[in-house]
C-alpha cells in the first residue's frame, strides 16, 4: 500500500471539483507511457526543447562553472541531460531527483554507464517539498536543471513557491536552467495533449490502474475517458478523466460518487509568455541571465540566477 498516494487520492476525491496532483502519473508504467508520448508527432515540446538545447549548448554550458554539480528536478529518462553533459565536461557531479524510484534507478544507471568519470547521486523523493542535497556537494557550485516545461504543471502561486524552494536548496550563487513552453494556437496545444493514437489517454487512465493497485481503490478505468481542453483565460491546458456513467468508487471505508460527465482533474500545463515567465522568476527571487526561444512551435529555455 502506498499510503502517501492513498491519502492524496482520498483528499482529491473529497474536493469539489475533484482534482489530484499529476506527480502520481509516474509509476513505472506511467513513466514508460510518457516516454512514448514524447516521441509522438503531435507532442512538440520534447523534440522542440531538445533541438533548442542542442543549438544553444555551447552558449549555455559556457555559463556553468568548473567542478559544478548539476541538480535535475524530475529526471525521467535524462535524455536532455546528456546534451548538457556532452557540452560541459566541467560538470563533476549529477544529482537527479525523481518521485519514481524505478525511473530514477534506470536513468542513474544509464548516466553512470555513459559518463564513468561523473559522480552520480540519485535522490528519490517529491521535489515539490523541501529537500536537502548530500553534504559532500556543499562546497561545489550548483546548477539546477528543470526541462520539459514541468514548471507549467504548477499553478502560479505553487510555481513561485517551488522557485523559492529551489533557490534555497541550490544556494545564493546558483544558476537554474528552466525549459518553458510558450503560448500558441489552440489546435497545436490540444493535439499535443490528445493524440490520435491514444497514448496520452492511456497515460491519463493509468492513474486509475495505479490507484487500484497501490491505494486499494476499485476504479473501473473503462468507465472513464480522457479529455484535454485549452483554458485561454488561465493560459493552461487541462487534462481530465471524465466519468461515462453515474458510479461510485471505494477506497477502504471511503465511498465517492461520480455523476455522469463529472471529471477528475488530473493535470494543468500552463503556457507562458516571455514577459510572464520573467515576472514569475523575479517574484521568486531570481533574475533572467539569458533566454533562448526556438522556431515555431515556440519553446523557451531560461537561465536564471
Amino acid at each position: 500500500m502506498n499510503e502517501a498516494f492513498r491519502d492524496d487520492l482520498i483528499e482529491a476525491l473529497s474536493r469539489s471539483p475533484k482534482s489530484i496532483s499529476p506527480k502520481w502519473f509516474y509509476d513505472e508504467a506511467g513513466s514508460a507511457l510518457f516516454e512514448e508520448i514524447t516521441a509522438l508527432e503531435e507532442y512538440y515540446p520534447t523534440r522542440t526543447e531538445t533541438a533548442l538545447l542542442r543549438a544553444i549548448a555551447q552558449q549555455l554550458t559556457a555559463e556553468i562553472p568548473d567542478d559544478a554539480v548539476l541538480v535535475e528536478f524530475g529526471s525521467g529518462a535524462s535524455a536532455k541531460t546528456r546534451v548538457l553533459l556532452d557540452a560541459a565536461p566541467q560538470i563533476s557531479a549529477y544529482v537527479p531527483l525523481d518521485i519514481s524510484v524505478e525511473a530514477l534507478e534506470t536513468a542513474a544507471g544509464s548516466i553512470r554507464d555513459a559518463y564513468p568519470e561523473l559522480e552520480v547521486q540519485p535522490i528519490a523523493g517529491d521535489f515539490t517539498r523541501p529537500m536537502t542535497l548530500p553534504p559532500l556537494l556543499d562546497q561545489r557550485p550548483r546548477v539546477g536543471f528543470f526541462p520539459g516545461s514541468t514548471i507549467g504543471n504548477f499553478g502560479p502561486e505553487a510555481a513561485r513557491e517551488f522557485l523559492r524552494q529551489v533557490r534555497a536548496l541550490l544556494g545564493e550563487d546558483a544558476a537554474f536552467i528552466v525549459g518553458a513552453d510558450l503560448v500558441k494556437d489552440e489546435d497545436t496545444l490540444v493535439s499535443a495533449y490528445d493524440d490520435a493514437e491514444g497514448v496520452t489517454a492511456a497515460f491519463n487512465l493509468n492513474l486509475l490502474e495505479r490507484a487500484n493497485r497501490e491505494a486499494g481503490a476499485d476504479f473501473k478505468p473503462t468507465a472513464f475517458m480522457h479529455r484535454a481542453i485549452w483554458d485561454a483565460a488561465q493560459s493552461r491546458i487541462e487534462m481530465h478523466l471524465v466519468s461515462l456513467i453515474d458510479q461510485a468508487v471505494r477506497i477502504g471505508g471511503w465511498h465517492f460518487r461520480f455523476e455522469e460527465g463529472e471529471t477528475l482533474h488530473t493535470e494543468n500545463s500552463y503556457k507562458f509568455t516571455l514577459d510572464g515567465f520573467s515576472a514569475l522568476a523575479a517574484e521568486s527571487g531570481w533574475t533572467i541571465g539569458r533566454r533562448w526561444v526556438s522556431p515555431p512551435p515556440e519553446f523557451a529555455v531560461f537561465l536564471l540566477r
